[in-house]
């Protein structure tokens, strides 16, 4: 059992809340946007959470601190450091979870965009073998033997089996990111080169504007309360090496699910979990990471962002704001656009037409 820490606003976890949960923030019942598909919360539930009122009014207020924090930065998100190695792509183990269900619409996608600039980095974690993407990635797609439901357990079941596989690679950081996201490798090496990868190192984007608080489990009868922030699985995020081996005793061989089961949360927050409530090490935010959960519309500067994502919210388009030789119905997510944009010499990107970003006065919703 959790809650949200903060005073008024705070929301109290709920079988009901726990139903339509996706990843830890959904557990929050704040969530606003989701993935095509995804059911957004009744207006009356809201209130019962403590939102006051419904849906849209909780969503325009949303917008209105998104677009305050593009504008002004956020206050708690410093400048980075100054590079302190050089790193490679192959010094990047990149985990992309997923689900059979989701082959075609969701991860072909990416095979077609990112992935195919990165396949040697980058290992596709899901519950059901295909004979074509076997053939696509070949041992760089990992069956889980997984459940294909998209609960605490089946997620969990993934993340422990993403952090195993690096574990196993050698390589200097661990990068997860969702199939609904676009993820630009440069901005990504970029960023980590400012940090050691030996030094304890968890960066990403906080879904809350408050840490969370959950319930630990210490005994059949003993229970703890913990508060801690987390980086949300749906923008992506990062763990240094030095900060993955310290994480063993609770996250290898399997011990990730029992550590996720001992505070009831899915896999994002249980990293969280780990890393700051019992390694005491603080999230390292970055506003480079995006997820559906946000504004996408107002992102700028899309080659120096390092994931991007979609989604929709009152049956209409949330993705970023970007213009190319696809239309909307032919590029429905934008990454087709935004790829052409990153790598104009792929193959299917027509090369005679030029592609601009809209200009700021064009950038007050999606297109």
């Amino acid at each position: 059992m959790w809650r949200s820490s903060g005073g008024r606003g705070g929301s109290t976890f709920t079988p009901r809340g726990a139903a339509a949960a996706l990843t830890c923030l959904s557990l929050t019942l704040v969530v606003i946007v989701g993935p095509p598909g995804y059911d957004l919360r009744e207006p009356h539930a809201a209130a019962a959470a403590g939102g006051g009122g419904p849906v849209l009014s909780v969503y325009v207020g949303r917008l209105a601190r998104e677009r305050r924090e593009v504008s002004g930065g956020s206050a708690r998100s410093g400048a980075p450091p100054p590079p302190v190695e050089r790193l490679s792509r192959e010094d990047v183990f990149i985990a992309v979870k997923t689900t059979d269900r989701y082959r075609r619409p969701r991860l072909e996608l990416l095979l077609d965009t990112w992935i195919s600039e990165n396949l040697p980095q980058t290992y596709v974690f899901t519950d059901g073998e295909n004979k074509r993407l076997r053939e696509r990635m070949g041992a760089h797609l990992i069956i889980t033997n997984c459940s294909a439901a998209h609960n605490r357990q089946a997620l969990s079941c993934k993340m422990a089996l993403e952090y195993d596989t690096f574990m196993k690679s050698g390589k200097k950081w661990f990068c997860h990111v969702d199939d609904d996201n676009y993820l630009n490798v440069r901005p990504l090496l970029e960023l980590l080169s400012h940090f050691s990868h030996t030094k304890d190192i968890y960066i990403g984007r906080p879904s809350l504007e408050r840490p969370i608080e959950a319930t630990e489990s210490l005994s059949d009868t003993d229970t703890k309360q913990v508060r801690f922030w987390f980086a949300t699985g749906g923008a992506g995020f990062c763990l240094s090496r030095g900060l993955a081996l310290k994480m063993k005793p609770w996250a290898s061989d399997g011990t990730f699910m029992a550590t996720a089961e001992s505070i009831r949360l899915p896999d994002d927050c249980t990293v969280g979990y780990i890393v700051e409530a019992l390694l005491g090490v603080g999230l390292t935010r970055s506003a480079l990471f995006h997820s559906h959960l946000e504004n996408l519309a107002l992102v700028s500067d899309i080659p120096r962002q390092v994931t991007l994502s979609y989604g929709t919210v009152e049956n209409s388009r949330n993705t970023v704001n970007v213009k190319g030789p696809f239309s909307v119905e032919e590029d429905p997510t934008r990454f087709r656009s935004v790829h052409c944009l990153l790598y104009p010499d792929t193959w299917w990107c027509p090369g005679a037409r030029t592609l601009q970003q809209p200009s700021p006065e064009q950038q007050g919703g999606a297109n």
